[in-house]
């Protein structure tokens, strides 16, 4: 019974997911007014805005939560969330800084497939249809790359002031950064309690089924938003 209020927490972000894909987790409100009307070097509203924009981005935090399900050891965790980091760094920095612009809704898609590719490799599933599977660590660079891009674009969209864009850019990574650690220590604190249970393996198949069909849902959404939106 002590294990109840760990699954139910796992639950409740797979429900987030499943229930509301429309509330997506774009910089909005007061927190787009004040960055598209910022001038110069603002280093804590930026690492706040870049810290709450990871804690409540459902799709990077699904993401996440379907790589370190299965580690057990912090120096396995540390070395993918830190491959994970290095790709979204890049193409965050890069994106905004160069100005390139990718489709919001195609990238978003893509990160609705990162999350389906991992919860696919938790069930075993390359394994099981084509005798092998890739090399985790490589693909969660590649996608942290797409993770990273989906968040400049949400960026992008805001027309930042380029004096102190840089300190600015670097200082919504870093929050991003303490957002993303804040949400892991989260996570497995959870996950340690509970794979304790005795139905963990069940309950482990349950849930990446879960998160599974959360990704197919952010996936099928944003795409029907670009098609939607590039037919108006």
């Amino acid at each position: 019974m002590r294990r109840l209020p760990v699954l139910a927490a796992v639950l409740a972000l797979l429900g987030w997911a499943l229930a509301a894909p429309a509330l997506a987790h774009n910089i909005s409100g007061k927190d787009a007014a004040f960055v598209a009307s910022s001038a110069g070097a603002h280093i804590g509203p930026f690492l706040y805005l870049g810290a709450k924009h990871m804690v409540t981005g459902y799709d990077h935090l699904l993401f996440i939560l379907g790589v370190v399900f299965f580690l057990y050891r912090l120096t396995h965790v540390a070395l993918y969330v830190t491959m994970f980091s290095l790709g979204h760094s890049i193409t965050l920095l890069a994106g905004v800084l160069t100005g390139v612009h990718v489709n919001p809704y195609l990238i978003d898609a893509i990160i609705g497939l990162s999350v389906v590719y991992k919860a696919f490799d938790n069930l075993d599933g390359f394994r099981t249809l084509f005798g092998a599977a890739p090399d985790t660590r490589l693909v969660v660079l590649v996608f942290g790359l797409f993770h990273g891009m989906g968040l400049a674009t949400k960026l992008q969209e805001l027309h930042l002031s380029h004096r102190g864009l840089l300190t600015n850019l670097i200082s919504f990574n870093v929050g991003v950064e303490i957002g993303q650690l804040i949400a892991l220590s989260l996570m497995l604190g959870l996950m340690l309690l509970w794979r304790r249970a005795t139905a963990f393996p069940q309950q482990a198949v349950a849930a990446n089924v879960l998160i599974l069909t959360a990704g197919f849902l952010l996936m099928q959404y944003q795409l029907a938003g670009f098609f939607t939106h590039r037919g108006a």
